[in-house]
Parts: structure tokens; C-alpha cells; sequence
């Protein structure tokens, strides 16, 4: 059984830049159908500022890498990228980024009444419990996962 790999090691984080970067891109008005194509889909109405759709708290927010499998089966993959808002408040069943005993960690949060559960999405990881005896933060939450396919 593999152990759980620390944020540390596994995910460079990148704060936004200072100064604001507005690129617009080419934007489908009407949504892409996945059934039968439709022609009037053909075409390009408008531009989409993807930091205006991704990111509501500038401030807060940060870029991440993901290196490791343990959220795998919540479509969190190797490389992949994460968007990680640290003003959101935390709720149950949220992927956060924790900071447990002085290191870092990417799981779900399970809280229940008097217990926290940090819980990997991958059978080859354990879940951790929180207890009153070690140090926990929970740095910020992801909001969004950008992939390559």
C-alpha cells in the first residue's frame, strides 16, 4: 500500500500575478452539443476573459500542479491544475488543501460532528483523521481543476 504523498512534494503552488493579464478568447455562444451536431454551431459570437470566469477572489486565489494519484477517482490527475481559493470557507465533502502536522495535503473533507476526516479518492490511500493533537489548517479550497487531454 503507498502512503500518502505530501503536498510539498507533490504540487508547486503559483500565486496570480499582480498585474492584471486579460486575454479574451474566442468564445462558442451556444453550448457545444455532445449528442447529434447542430449547424448552428458553427460559428464564434463572442470572447470569454477566463479569469473572470474562474476566479472570484483574486486575492485569495492560487494556481497549483497536481503530482500524485491519491484524488485520482475525484478527476484529479497527475499534472493536472489546480485552482485553489483560500477565503472560501470550508464545507463537508469540499477538496481542500490542508496543512496537517506541518505538511501539506490534497483530499476531501469529511466533517462530522466532533471529527474531521481527510479522505484520498484512491483505495491505495488511507483516510486521516483529525485529532485534537495535531496542528491543522486548512490552506484553501478548490474550486476548479484544469486538465489536458
Amino acid at each position: 500500500m503507498r502512503t500518502n504523498i505530501l503536498l510539498s512534494e507533490a504540487i508547486k503552488v503559483y500565486p496570480l500575478s499582480e498585474a492584471p493579464l486579460y486575454i479574451l478568447i474566442p468564445f462558442a455562444a451556444e453550448r457545444i452539443s455532445a449528442g447529434f451536431p447542430s449547424p448552428a454551431n458553427d460559428y464564434i459570437e463572442s470572447r470569454i476573459d477566463l479569469n473572470e470566469e474562474l476566479i472570484k477572489n483574486p486575492s485569495s486565489t492560487f494556481f497549483a500542479r497536481v503530482a500524485g494519484y491519491s484524488m485520482r477517482g475525484a478527476g484529479i490527475d497527475e499534472n493536472d491544475i489546480l485552482i485553489i481559493d483560500k477565503s472560501l470557507t470550508p464545507k463537508n465533502g469540499c477538496i481542500a488543501v490542508c496543512c496537517l502536522d506541518g505538511e501539506f495535503t490534497l483530499k476531501r473533507m469529511l466533517i462530522k460532528k466532533n471529527c474531521i476526516w481527510l479522505v484520498p479518492e484512491n483505495n491505495d490511500f488511507n483516510p486521516i483523521i483529525v485529532t485534537p493533537d495535531n496542528e491543522f489548517v486548512v490552506w484553501g479550497i478548490v474550486t476548479y481543476i484544469i486538465k489536458q487531454t
